[in-house]
């Protein structure tokens, strides 16, 4: 694979993948996010976010989007605990346009204060909707389970702190905390990797900024939330996990053995055997400061009880996981990545959180290796670790 990784005179970390398909995805990633807020500000890494597209001291909403979308591209940022991320993903050809405007609203940014009102109503509805889905509800439940507070308040922030962000406050918190020594460029497609580099480093200056990180405090607890108006019940069971590198290999593995597709042990005990749910799903979340690992599932609320427990025992059976069925999970795994990386988007999201969390971005390129080396053993032990302590998030029916 054709990748290269520098880092800048201005502090900046550039990633690139070279493809030759005539289309480039370009990403900043500045490093604040929301395990950098306390529960004053809750929600301002998210707003920025949205107010970063609301207009630059040369362009208005119109023209950010407009000069993206007219050329067939998608414009778009997401917001992660550790990281903020703005991104294009254009036909090449137009790849100096994209840059145009990502390096404008960060450079330039105007916070005008209509805008900001307008933007935070927009955010409050984003709220709703998190609130309102059981199923999204459940797993920010689950953080506040897991994690101590400010850590555990969510993303997004509360209709409180959302509408407590002054712009004098917003403007502030940007200051202090956007700059190019924050930032990981990412790029896949067809690029050229010497002028990017030599155009970042023109226009990005030091700003010699730093940035403090909150300190993540674990507990473990049980939540249940009981609600008018829903049928199922949603369950998740989540379990803090070490963010060394050579574990979260173990527990892919056994996430793709356990609770991975139709095929996995889990699935094929609670809904093949048992129906007693329709979505079986495991997930791992891992950045720089924290890892946990969740198994959902949407069920009744009668069978709560005995599903929780089958989850438990599911984990306790790891035991028995036979050499055929570790090789069957490793090949899951190293398929799907594959089948994932067809899309540059999922590359460069990649790419970028191995950077954020292991600061090895070229790690990514070796998944491969990583997956084949784990041990059953190690598989095993993990399990025995994860079931000692565990924290429980339901939204149930009343």
């Amino acid at each position: 694979m054709n990748f290269q990784k520098i880092k800048l005179k201005n502090g900046i970390t550039v990633l690139f993948e070279k493809r030759d398909l005539p289309l480039v995805c370009y990403s900043i990633s500045n490093l604040f996010g929301g395990s950098y807020e306390t529960s004053e500000v809750k929600g301002v890494a998210h707003l920025f976010e949205h107010l970063l597209f609301t207009g630059t001291k040369t362009r208005t909403h119109e023209d950010i989007s407009g000069e993206i979308e007219k050329k067939g591209g998608v414009l778009n940022a997401f917001t992660a605990q550790d990281v903020t991320t703005y991104f294009f993903k254009l036909p090449s050809e137009h790849i100096n346009a994209g840059i145009d405007i990502i390096h404008d609203i960060l450079k330039n940014p105007i916070f005008d204060k209509e805008k900001l009102e307008k933007e935070k109503k927009v955010v409050l509805e984003e709220i709703k909707i998190f609130h309102d889905d059981p199923e999204r509800r459940v797993y920010e439940i689950l953080e506040s389970a897991l994690y101590e507070k400010p850590f555990g308040e969510g993303i997004i922030g509360s209709a409180e702190t959302v509408n407590a962000l002054s712009r004098e406050k917003i403007i502030g918190i940007f200051n202090k905390n956007y700059a190019p020594e924050n930032f990981i460029v990412t790029i896949v497609g067809n690029a050229d990797f010497k002028k990017i580099g030599d155009r970042l480093e023109k226009e990005f200056k030091p700003l010699n900024k730093g940035y403090a990180h909150i300190p993540i405090k674990h507990k473990n607890q049980r939540i249940v939330e009981k609600r008018e108006g829903i049928d199922q019940a949603q369950l998740v069971v989540g379990m803090h996990v070490s963010t060394e590198d050579k574990k979260q290999k173990a527990l892919e593995v056994l996430n793709a053995y356990l609770a991975g597709g139709m095929s996995s042990k889990l699935f094929l005990e609670i809904r093949e055997k048992y129906g007693l749910a329709y979505t079986i799903r495991g997930r791992i979340e891992r950045e720089k400061n924290y890892s946990y690992y969740s198994i959902y599932v949407g069920t009744t609320k009668e069978a709560l009880e005995k599903v929780e427990s089958m989850i438990i025992q599911g984990l306790k059976e790891i035991e028995k996981m036979t050499e055929k069925e570790l090789q069957e999970s490793k090949q899951r795994l190293i398929g799907i990545r594959r089948i994932s990386s067809e899309e540059s988007l999922n590359v460069m999201n990649n790419l970028i959180f191995e950077e954020v969390s292991t600061g090895k971005a070229e790690d990514y390129y070796k998944y491969d290796n990583k997956i084949n080396a784990v041990k059953l053993s190690e598989v095993k032990l993990i399990a025995r670790e994860l079931i000692k302590e565990y924290s429980v998030a339901i939204v149930c029916p009343k």
